[in-house]
């Protein structure tokens, strides 16, 4: 069992396989390296400042929404209905800064809203899979199609833009830097602060062994329901990223980002039955995904082949992260 925030467990022994507990982030690390590399090959200046700060900015939402599906994965469950809440809070914040004048009070208080929606999410989830005692997979996924269907009620169809202060912020520069770095030292902090309290060694613990965690006296419910808040807080932060680097709202646009999410969960180092999680590792799986997204596109792949090249490196890329991780194990 290891920790969300650390990455740390007791080895087992020593070698490569006492520090893969340690870090078990170092095949994705690796495979990230390599796609770096790979990406420089077909074209140079993708390892340029400007490219990988653009890259960076562009899969930040991702990232986010990889980090909360880390947090329902690490109590042994599953939220399919990830990328619907991203979608829906994406759309609400559009229309709410678009009809309150898309000023900087008008920008504060959606953002203020749009955690709130996704706090309800994540807390209808819990109840429904943890406290009516659902299967995971199917109940988020019929939640799924219930928040899409409200994100369509709100935005019928895609392209609303949203407010220039919002977007030129979140794509612009602060102090001489880019402004996405400010999100990622705050992302680092809000994790850092998450890691010392105790719902990231209850969740692990109940992902480790949910029978035994009850027995020891863990409202097991309670640390689910938890587990579910932080993923939709998380998928709320990454539909603001989302929304800064389109500049407009979109209905659908989290549909495909949730099995992205799960991809990047996996590659990153974690099991999906749960008590073995690693941020660190889901934040490079993400980030490997995008990666893999570019290599298509400078390998100069036809468009009606994309999709198919991609889904193909993809599937290539976690099983060598799987097969790296299980073999450095055993």
């Amino acid at each position: 069992m290891t920790s969300t925030a650390t990455d740390i467990s007791s080895p087992r022994s020593g070698g490569l396989r006492s520090w893969l507990e340690r870090h078990p982030f170092l095949p994705a690390l690796v495979i990230l390296i390599v796609l770096l590399a790979l990406n420089g090959l077909f074209s140079p200046n993708s390892l340029s400042y400007r490219s990988l700060t653009g890259l960076l900015s562009t899969y930040m939402a991702l990232i986010m929404l990889a980090i909360a599906q880390t947090y329902v994965v690490s109590a042994g469950d599953i939220d399919l209905s990830a990328g619907a809440t991203l979608s829906l809070v994406n759309v609400a914040i559009v229309v709410l800064m678009e009809r309150w004048g898309g000023g900087a009070g008008a920008v504060l208080l959606a953002l203020a809203l749009g955690v709130l929606i996704g706090l309800a999410c994540g807390l209808v989830n819990g109840l429904v899979v943890a406290a009516l005692r659902l299967q995971a997979i199917v109940a988020t996924f019929a939640t799924s199609i219930f928040f899409t269907g409200l994100a369509l009620y709100v935005m019928p169809v895609a392209g609303t833009p949203a407010p220039a202060l919002f977007w030129r912020t979140y794509g612009g520069r602060l102090l001489g830097l880019p402004f996405v770095f400010y999100v990622l030292a705050a992302l680092a902090v809000l994790l850092y602060f998450l890691s010392r309290t105790r719902i990231v060694t209850e969740l692990l613990a109940v992902g480790d062994d949910q029978q035994a965690a009850y027995q020891t006296g863990l409202p097991v419910v309670a640390v689910r329901i938890k587990g579910y808040l932080l993923c939709g807080l998380f998928s709320a932060l990454a539909a603001f990223c989302l929304t800064g680097d389109t500049a407009s709202g979109d209905p659908l646009v989290g549909g495909k980002m949730t099995l992205y999410s799960v991809a990047a969960v996996v590659l990153g180092g974690s099991a999906l039955a749960g008590g073995w999680t690693t941020v660190v590792g889901s934040l490079l799986g993400a980030l490997t995904i995008g990666l893999v997204n570019s290599l298509v596109f400078f390998m100069g792949t036809p468009s009606e082949w994309q999709n198919f090249v991609q889904g193909l490196a993809i599937l290539i890329v976690l099983m060598a992260g799987v097969l790296a991780g299980r073999r450095a194990r055993a």
